[in-house]
């Protein structure tokens, strides 16, 4: 436990100010697929402790807006380009997030980041599904949350029902790439989902028929 709470990451945090090693990962994404950029509105997901909208933030600039949202309060961060809410994302209505973010009503965010984890109960299976069906819930709000072209970024840990997320994923998006950036612990199983550019569609649809089985991985999908 020692190792793994005081490793590299974690030691490269705490020396240059971030509040999780959680900011590598992103990071990491962001530098390979350049999701952010300046001037950009980005929701972040499950945002607590917030080192995801301290790194969006140095990223979007004085132009952007980046609105944190978590269940668990979140200590102020100084940067003038954020704003945070406690609350939960099932029920908060997108009216409510895009004020925070200065959006218009029949606007939307250009980003939507999620770390959001399930609390563990130590079953794979039951940890996994609990993931799935964050995932899941994040999808079917980038309905009213993420407009189109925007990109999404999602952890879920992998598992059986992994590969039916990426195809439902990919219904909403014109490009999905798994990623596993080096940040994560070697013990864990977590993926981030990198979905570009959300589709022109009226009700994006999370449960399509996954009968015929997941698409193909293609062999460069990764870090």
């Amino acid at each position: 436990m020692v190792r793994e709470l005081h490793d590299h990451w974690f030691k490269e945090a705490k020396r240059e100010g971030w509040r999780s090693r959680a900011i590598y990962k992103l990071k990491a994404i962001d530098e390979k697929r350049g999701i952010l950029r300046r001037g950009d509105a980005v929701l972040d997901c499950g945002c607590a402790p917030g080192s995801w909208l301290q790194y969006a933030s140095t990223r979007i600039g004085s132009s952007g807006m980046a609105v944190g949202v978590d269940l668990l309060p979140l200590d102020p961060l100084p940067d003038s380009n954020i704003r945070t809410l406690q609350e939960d994302l099932r029920t908060v209505t997108g009216q409510t997030l895009r004020a925070l973010a200065g959006l218009p009503e029949d606007s939307a965010f250009d980003v939507l980041l999620s770390d959001m984890a399930p609390n563990t109960t130590g079953h794979r299976d039951t940890d996994h599904l609990r993931s799935i069906d964050l995932c899941d819930m994040v999808l079917h709000r980038c309905t009213d949350l993420l407009k189109e072209g925007g990109h999404l970024v999602m952890k879920v840990f992998e598992g059986g029902e992994y590969p039916k997320l990426i195809q439902r994923t990919a219904s909403c998006f014109e490009e999905v790439r798994p990623m596993r950036p080096p940040a994560s612990r070697s013990v864990s199983r977590e993926m981030f989902i990198v979905a570009m550019s959300r589709k022109p569609l009226i009700e994006l649809d999370v449960r399509p028929d996954i009968s015929e089985g997941p698409p193909p991985v293609p062999d460069n999908w990764g870090m």
